[in-house]
């Protein structure tokens, strides 16, 4: 006989007499921030295409949020795991698989969804735009690639005597097929034994649910691990140049980078090919690629 509880049952007995119902659970979603750098057209032929960071948005079919733009996702299916959902849902929304995805956070705030209670985990998928097929799921009415732009709106920091805690504003804007926008507040508090960030919508104006939180916590992501991984890599073709690669790093950090300084940075993430650019108006430029190679 094996180990009995407190109520004289086994780990078998337990389990015949438990009923899940008695408790109240949570709906599962995935939500989607897919991200991918697209170029603008030049406005000539001696000059090099700008580019431009931009997210995957599908505007609501359906109650709640009817029209709004929102993240592409959906519920996780009892047959499989939140990140096999995140494949999933990646696959129906651009018809593309195998790409970067990562877990960003687990966002559930009461009252972030009106129909229930629902806990979002949500992902970040990195794309070369060169391999997109854009869709739309049964609730959505069409998908589209919004321009990204998050800046910081103003600071504020408090010291007390365990700490701090800083404050500051930043002001999302989308930019597609309409205007969107929110400004979000992140909130980090620090003591001596712990550091916590919090993040809240000020103003939203054309999101659904949360989701301009979700946006913001994924540039965040993105923008902190360009520091100190390749992960610019995968928003690249498997050839580019150097200048190609630094005007990625340029457009998710939104500033300027020196030319010297850049190489440097990534000099053991790419390896140099015997290719180069056949670009009309340009002096041939060599291609790299991922370094593969740990």
């Amino acid at each position: 006989m094996g180990l009995v509880d407190k109520d004289g049952l086994t780990e078998r007995e337990f389990l015949e007499q438990y009923r899940a119902g008695d408790y109240e659970r949570p709906s599962v979603a995935t939500d989607m921030v897919i991200f991918t750098v697209t170029e603008e057209e030049a406005d000539s032929y001696r000059k090099l295409p700008e580019k431009e960071l931009r997210v995957l948005l599908i505007r609501r079919g359906g109650h709640p949020f009817l029209g709004k733009w929102a993240l592409p996702g959906g519920f996780v299916r009892p047959n499989e795991t939140t990140e096999q959902a995140a494949v999933r849902e990646l696959s129906e929304e651009t018809g593309v698989e195998d790409v970067y995805l990562e877990q960003l956070y687990t966002f559930s705030d009461i009252g972030r969804d009106p129909r229930t209670w629902v806990i979002s985990c949500s992902y970040m998928a990195l794309i070369n735009s060169d391999k997109l097929e854009l869709r739309s799921g049964d609730d959505a009415a069409d998908a589209a690639w919004f321009k990204v732009s998050y800046r910081p709106l103003r600071e504020q920091k408090e010291l007390n005597e365990d700490g701090f805690i800083k404050t500051q504003e930043y002001e999302l804007q989308l930019s597609g097929e309409e205007e969107l926008s929110a400004i979000v507040k992140r909130t980090t508090t620090a003591k001596t034994t712990s550091t916590g960030t919090d993040y809240e919508i000020v103003t939203n104006d054309g999101l659904a649910f949360d989701h301009a939180k979700i946006i913001a916590y994924a540039i965040e992501r993105l923008r902190g691990k360009l520091n100190y991984t390749d992960i610019a890599l995968h928003l690249m073709p498997k050839f580019f140049t150097l200048t190609e690669l630094q005007q990625v790093y340029e457009v998710v950090m939104d500033k300027e980078l020196l030319k010297a300084a850049f190489r440097r940075k990534v000099a053991d993430l790419v390896t140099e090919t015997d290719l180069y650019t056949e670009n009309a108006g340009h002096r041939p430029s060599r291609l790299y690629r991922r370094n593969l190679e740990e």
